[in-house]
């Protein structure tokens, strides 16, 4: 599958909230890993689904996963390091991906 039809096939997902640009930065992103790794990685929008979550933003990831109303003046660089020490950051223009942990 190209780029592309991978891209339309997750944002046709019925079950799945992606963008248009946050399934292109995971399709992307994965297709790097495929090339840093050398090995294939098979496309499943299902289990891409349940393994990937895409956010607005580093406040929206914080606010929706960890932070209270209290702590919304937690810094992105807060929030993005306690992302990748434990699990994967997308960052694309008009939001983030994070691999669920």
């Amino acid at each position: 599958m190209t780029t592309y039809e991978c891209a339309k096939a997750l944002t046709h997902d019925e079950f799945a909230s992606w963008s248009r640009g946050g399934a292109f930065a995971l399709v992307e992103y994965l297709e790097q890993l495929e090339e840093d790794c050398g090995m294939s990685i098979e496309f499943d929008h299902i289990a891409l689904r349940c393994e990937y979550s895409e956010y607005k933003s580093l406040q929206d990831f914080a606010e929706q996963f960890w932070l209270t109303s209290s702590q919304r003046l937690t810094r992105d660089e807060v929030i993005k390091d306690y992302i990748e020490h434990r699990s994967t950051l997308i960052e694309f223009d008009g939001g983030i991906i994070v691999q669920d942990f």
